[in-house]
């Protein structure tokens, strides 16, 4: 995951990768994802998920089978160099 304003050879500074299957999800309710990061100055982040065989918004009480999803967060701390 790259910010806009960054070299493409550099990397975040913090990067969190998640990765789960399941053979059959359900969702009771619908999700209403969100990622927050704070701090002084403002830090500058980026999220995305990937997904298999699971639309880019869930039905409630709908079964989905063989579902992946992948979310990637990406940090850049943005306060002086020490």
């Amino acid at each position: 995951m790259k910010f806009e304003n960054r070299k493409t050879s550099e990397r975040p500074e913090i990067e969190f990768t998640a990765d789960v299957r399941a053979r059959e999800l359900r969702f009771d309710k619908g999700p209403d994802p969100e990622v927050r990061f704070s701090g002084e100055p403002e830090p500058r982040s980026d999220w995305r998920t990937e997904r298999e065989n699971l639309p880019s918004r869930v039905q409630e009480k709908v079964v989905y089978r063989n579902a992946r999803v992948r979310l990637l967060i990406a940090g850049e701390a943005t306060g002086p160099d020490p």
